[in-house]
């Protein structure tokens, strides 16, 4: 994988060392640049896991994805720049249950000596990666967040809001293949009870705030406040061009 239109893509121009800064830079970068969205799937284009294809669609097509895209991309971003890094499969929360292995993917970084969570696909999660270590509060541009245990065998990353804790997804530190994905990913782009294949979705972070585009509905954030416009099915493209540069 060539990976300076990869670092050009995410505007990222120092040279590329491993080192803790370069990594966080790499994932505000990465966020602030590529969106996530799920745009394929509601225009019949079979999601393909391999690199080579995601290469293509992010950094040369200029278009975002989902987590198998985007988190399995920067995983090889990483591993070429020289990152102790591996996959690793999470079990999303909704509704007091998790959904099943591999219905999230993200990465682990190893990195002196600490363990970094590390997710460029989850849509509005933290900016920066999060350190492994229970019970403390992360404090994070997008938030404060808190690793704790679940059961014997599983981390649990939550939100803090008000207060209290609230469940985002449980993994382990197990090293994964990006083709041990592929089963839940063809589910994702195919089942009716899929949230993917419900309606379309792009979002995109900026430093303060957030772009949020969907069938009918745009939603920016900007420093706080929110702004909603609603449209008809009919002018998608034409937003998707306008807000996110993007022509289907």
């Amino acid at each position: 994988m060539n990976i300076e239109p990869y670092l050009h893509r995410i505007n990222f121009h120092k040279s590329p060392q491993v080192s803790k800064e370069v990594l966080f830079e790499l994932q505000r970068n990465h966020l602030l640049h590529v969106p996530f969205e799920n745009l394929d799937i509601h225009y019949d284009r079979k999601i393909s896991l391999e690199v080579s294809n995601i290469y293509k669609k992010i950094v040369v097509d200029k278009r975002g994805g989902f987590c198998y895209e985007l988190n399995g991309l920067f995983f090889h971003l990483l591993k070429e720049i020289g990152f102790n890094s591996k996959l690793i499969s999470a079990r999303v929360y909704e509704n007091g249950t998790y959904y099943p292995e591999f219905d999230h993917l993200a990465i682990v970084v190893h990195l002196n000596n600490e363990e970094y969570l590390v997710d460029v696909g989850f849509g509005k999660f933290s900016l920066e990666p999060l350190k492994i270590e229970m019970g403390k509060q992360i404090n994070d541009s997008f938030g404060y967040f808190q690793f704790d245990k679940y059961d014997l065998d599983y981390f649990r990353i939550n939100e803090l809001k008000n207060k209290e804790l609230a469940p985002v997804y449980i993994f382990k530190t197990k090293a994964r293949e990006l083709s041990e994905f592929k089963e839940r990913c063809e589910y994702n782009q195919t089942s009716e009870h899929s949230h993917f294949t419900q309606k379309k979705l792009i979002s995109i972070v900026n430093i303060d705030g957030r772009v949020t585009l969907n069938n009918e509905q745009l939603k920016i954030t900007h420093s706080g406040v929110e702004k909603v416009i609603q449209f008809k099915k009919r002018d998608f493209e034409k937003k998707l061009k306008e807000y996110f540069n993007i022509e289907m």
